[in-house]
């Protein structure tokens, strides 16, 4: 049958809109997916008692992982699993598409080093199928264009050939395509395409020459741990007991199953959706060497394979898969439904009308996982030692194993990831993004996201409303509009006009463009009132622990964790960074000292399940505990000129700078709460108090605050306007500007490191550092000759420019309306003319001019190593505020 006629005989689209409540919850055992059809398949007879390493899952990435620890590391007693064979899962039926071309920059490249592994595979005798094709990126909407400008700039900094060009140009390239409402496309002559499943094998066969051994059939009924050190001890399965040092959960859509396996069970939040995509017949002169085609808004790919054409994409809404109707293994396919894939199928036959004509062979269902957020998933599990895992590469398995293999090798050998992989580390998730019924709600949203507008800052409209500060309600009620961070419902900002369409609508503080946001002036109005009278930021969101011990034994704990003197007064404060063993940040955190054995810490949101992962390693069998007490109390700042009065009202304590110094805390009664912690602090440089309130008291608290408040000009502010004020003020947050392979040193926060410390983790590295000199420098840039009206905005991700070289990369950016010119954060090196790195000198970044790259125009801007004072309007001298890092 032919495409034309099966459009012709599908009813309209649909997509089952059923409750998540009226779907079974029940989740199989991942022994009750033991198929027996498939038993009988053994690779190697001889299993063997023990592994160094076992590989659970026979995948591309699982093959790739084995790869390289055989080829890169010498490491060969490792034992590579699977239930069914080699190859079999959802990699069997893969479009095989290669990209250099991602959203994301880790990601990217990741990508990139895939492809030239595979190149160099092919070049080395075997047949991956790797053909270089180039893919064009089709764009119908001119902002979906200035999406790929902004895309290319960034590609072409990494030394990815990559170009926008016209419709004309891509007709030539592919003649088949219709130029109808076509405004342009990326082209990437560096993509290509090649076999999956043969790479698979490759990489499992080169594997196996090193010496890696490969079991086929074999299932896993229990994952072991060493109580005694918390680490991965072996496996139970269908050939009894192998004892193991380390495990690699690469057990692609099945990999949330095989986390339950283990006890503690080791969360893995991944969930399965439909990815369909479509084999035809032979086609009749069809053209071999067609670029692979990518229309981003019609949600769909197209490639070119053996004479024939597939087709496949990802729908807006997709289909989550009911984990009782996971394919078998050896099968790996769910039922065609060509009802849903007739969103795809229009868009395909609108673009490439002679596609009419062509016959179907077979429409393919595989099942794919995907993550909460839509990024990759790696890295070692919180709950237990040794225990990696590599899933999670939502269809694009072939783009991500290469890369996948290689840093997942690489940390578990040196115990540190080679780059900064925050944002595909397993860490940035806690419990309720494993809930079952939360992914498979925000399982619907995700998939749909590899063609979706790359807006800057997204927010999802899924799995909303879950975390909330006991004072969201009354947040609401005021025009609160909320972003989302680990699963906290935070605001952004506040549009008090905002017309709600129910009560269970999310308030989402979307930033849907590219330019000027629609909220620039509720921005500047907030950003005014912290500055310039006083305003109400709900911290609550922000990760908040204690850790304590009988003793002094949590003192030397974090004297040797913390890179700061950490030994300070009861009721003191101090900013330190939690360093690695090469110096890099691990943590950037507040400790506030409530008793001579008790600390509590306070660090960003994104931390919780990372920090407390660090402290407890570290703590191992002492008697010091560590209590996430995040959801028990309710944070409130209040920050701003005006914000001194308004605390002495509410609390009936006289607040001056001798009486309450800075960087102190109380415990302290306010209004008639009692138990909140006080602290002369706001995380942005600005003048103010944080309350740690009791949840239960939150609301009277706020509620009393806010009508005080009106006789100070109190104005409830969001995160957008806090992030203003720190990067104004040259502060930088780890995650968003700091990683684990930035120094203090290399941040400007020297002065916060005590090196007359004995020992802390860190410690010899800074000091050769230190020695030696640093080779790059974090620094605020002010932009000049970028109109706010008209211009694109920096974003964050953009490269910044010496002349014509690429000197480093902004990490985050925010208009300062004190400074009036965009300001932007990121780190920058000092290249010598064959781009070895040098000793980077306050002269190189004071007395030289560079440039941000913002979709393919080049801005200049003046770099700083320190922010210029900004002084409040109005007000005495002795609030003056002069920036410092």
């Amino acid at each position: 049958m032919s495409l034309l006629s099966l459009r012709r005989a599908l009813s309209p689209a649909r997509i089952s809109r059923r409750s998540l409540a009226s779907e079974s919850t029940w989740e199989p055992h991942a022994s009750a997916l033991n198929f027996g059809d498939d038993q009988h398949l053994v690779r190697d007879a001889q299993v063997p008692s023990s592994a160094q390493v076992i590989i659970c899952g026979g995948g591309v990435v699982g093959c790739s992982v084995a790869y390289h620890l055989a080829h890169d590391h010498g490491i060969t007693d490792v034992l590579l699993v699977d239930r069914g064979k080699i190859g079999g899962g959802s990699t069997r039926f893969g479009a095989s598409l290669l990209s250099h071309i991602k959203n994301r920059t880790i990601e990217s490249r990741m990508s990139k080093y895939s492809i030239d592994l595979y190149k160099d595979l092919q070049a080395r005798g075997h047949q991956t199928g790797w053909k270089k094709c180039g893919s064009l990126h089709l764009a119908r909407t001119r902002e979906r264009l200035f999406a790929f400008r902004r895309m290319a700039s960034i590609a072409q900094s990494m030394d990815i050939e990559v170009s926008v060009i016209s419709p004309q140009e891509v007709q030539k390239m592919a003649p088949n395509i219709s130029t109808e409402r076509l405004e342009g496309a990326l082209w990437c002559p560096v993509d290509g395409v090649a076999d999956t499943h043969a790479l698979c094998n490759i990489l499992a066969e080169e594997a196996e020459k090193k010496g890696v051994k490969i079991i086929e059939g074999l299932f896993i009924d229990r994952i072991l741990r060493d109580d005694r050190n918390n680490k991965v001890a072996g496996i139970e399965c269908n050939f009894g007991k192998i004892d193991c040092e380390y495990f690699v959960n690469a057990a692609g859509y099945f990999g949330r199953l095989v986390g339950k396996l283990s006890r503690p069970q080791v969360q893995v939040p991944l969930y399965p959706c439909e990815h369909q995509f479509l084999h035809t017949k032979p086609v009749p002169g069809i053209n071999h060497d067609m670029p692979v085609i990518h229309d981003y808004d019609g949600n769909f790919y197209i490639r070119v394979k053996d004479g024939k054409y597939v087709a496949g994409g990802f729908e807006p809404i997709s289909k989550p898969v009911d984990f009782e109707n996971l394919p078998a293994i050896g099968r790996g396919l769910l039922p065609a439904d060509w009802d849903n894939f007739s969103i795809l199928l229009n868009e395909m036959l609108f673009r490439i009308p002679d596609l009419v004509n062509v016959e179907v062979e077979k429409l393919y269902n595989s099942p794919e996982s995907f993550t909460p957020d839509g990024r990759w998933l790696v890295g070692e599990a919180s709950e237990m030692r040794n225990y990696f895992i590599a899933s999670g590469m939502k269809s694009i398995g072939i783009e991500a194993a290469g890369g996948v293999g290689k840093v997942t090798a690489s940390w578990m050998i040196e115990g540190e990831p080679e780059q900064d992989l925050w944002d595909i580390d397993v860490k940035r998730f806690i419990g309720l993004h494993n809930n079952k019924q939360f992914l498979k709600e925000r399982a619907r949203e995700i998939p749909g996201l590899y063609y979706k507008m790359p807006h800057p800052i997204l927010e999802f409209e899924t799995g909303r409303q879950l975390r909330m500060s006991p004072i969201y309600p009354r947040l609401r009620e005021a025009g609160a509009m909320f972003g989302q961070t680990m699963g906290y419902e935070r605001p952004g900002f506040y549009d008090p006009e905002y017309q709600e369409k129910s009560r269970q609508d999310a308030r989402v503080s979307h930033t849907r463009t590219f330019f000027k946001p629609k909220y620039f002036d509720i921005l500047q109005s907030e950003y005014e009132a912290t500055r310039e009278r006083c305003a109400l930021i709900d911290y609550s969101s922000f990760t908040k622990l204690e850790i304590s011990s009988p003793d002094d034994e949590v003192v030397r704990l974090l004297q040797e964790l913390c890179s700061n003197d950490v030994d300070i007064p009861v009721g003191h404060i101090v900013n330190t960074g939690m360093q690695n063993e090469m110096g890099g940040y691990e943590n950037d955190c507040s400790l506030v000292r409530l008793a001579h054995n008790k600390f509590m810490i306070i660090c960003p949101t994104r931390q919780q399940q990372r920090a407390q992962t660090y402290l407890r390693r570290h703590i191992k069998h002492k008697p010091i505990w560590v209590t996430d007490i995040t959801s028990s109390y309710t944070a409130i700042c209040v920050i701003g000129p005006n914000s001194r009065d308004l605390m002495q009202q509410l609390t009936g304590l006289k607040m001056g700078i001798k009486d309450f110094p800075y960087f102190t805390y109380k415990e302290v009664d306010a209004w008639m709460a009692n138990g909140v912690r006080m602290l002369h602090m706001t995380h942005t440089g600005e003048m103010g108090w944080v309350m740690y309130i009791p949840n239960e008291y939150a609301l009277h608290v706020y509620d009393r605050l806010v009508d005080i408040g009106k006789d100070y000009g109190l104005q409830h502010v969001g995160y957008m306007a806090m992030k203003t004020l720190r990067i104004e003020k040259f502060f930088g947050f780890w995650g968003q500007d700091f990683n684990p392979t930035t120094t203090p040193l290399e941040c400007g926060r020297a002065f916060r490191v005590k090196f007359e410390k004995e020992n802390f983790i860190g410690k010899e590295a800074l000091l050769k550092q230190k020695e030696e000199g640093i080779k790059k420098r974090f620094v605020q840039l002010l932009l000049r000759e970028l109109d706010v009206e008209t211009d694109p905005w920096p974003w964050g991700g953009e490269a910044i420019y010496l002349n014509d070289r690429v000197v480093g990369r902004v990490t985050t950016t925010a208009y300062g309306f004190t400074l009036n010119t965009h300001v932007c954060l990121g780190f920058i090196k000092d290249l010598d003319e064959e781009g070895v790195e040098r000793v980077i000198t306050n002269d190189y970044i004071l007395k030289n001019e560079f440039y941000i790259n913002i979709a393919g125009t080049m801005y200049p801007a003046k770099a700083n190593i320190h922010s210029p004072a900004l002084a409040y309007k109005g007000i005495s001298k002795e609030r003056t505020y002069f920036a410092t890092q």
